[in-house]
């Protein structure tokens, strides 16, 4: 029987521009080679992790699910605006889903550009826009067994779980 797990990695590309959804566990190295060119000066990756706590309380781990459809079309849109705004020669955006362990990334951004001005601004963008526009939400479980369904967005309230 296959699951809709097992679809998964899904990835959009364009010139120069990568996103993907996926349970696998993120490679860094890959994810940074994906942008490395003789033509860029900076490549900046932006590594987001799953911390212990917040707002003080302990965190047991996240979970993340999307509209992937939707979420990739999304993303793609973001990357490729963000590339034309900072005249990026590559960005990549690659977005976990599924449980992710405290330590452990639930994205990666990888951008390069000619300059290091341009490629930590267009970082910090991307995953701005990241958490505001696209069709990605997690679950926050606590140690003490609640949980938060929240956008996929820094400090918002959430929908208590259960």
């Amino acid at each position: 029987m296959t699951t809709a797990r097992d679809t998964f990695p899904q990835s959009l590309s364009d010139e120069g521009v990568h996103v993907e959804l996926t349970y696998d566990y993120l490679d860094i190295v890959a994810t940074t080679n994906q942008v490395k060119s003789p033509k860029a000066g900076a490549v900046v990756l932006f590594a987001g992790t799953t911390r212990d706590n917040f707002n003080s309380k302990p965190v047991k781990d996240l979970q993340y699910t999307s509209y992937a459809p939707k979420a990739l079309r999304t993303l793609l849109l973001i990357a490729k605006s963000i590339r034309s705004k900072h005249k990026l020669v590559a960005i990549a955006m690659i977005h976990r889903l599924g449980t992710v362990p405290i330590g452990e990334e639930s994205i990666l951004i990888a951008v390069s550009a000619p300059h290091r001005q341009e490629a930590w601004r267009a970082g910090e963008e991307a995953l701005e826009e990241c958490k505001e526009k696209a069709e990605i939400w997690k679950l926050e479980e606590f140690g003490d067994g609640e949980g938060v369904w929240r956008a996929n967005r820094d400090g918002q309230a959430g929908t208590r779980a259960g």
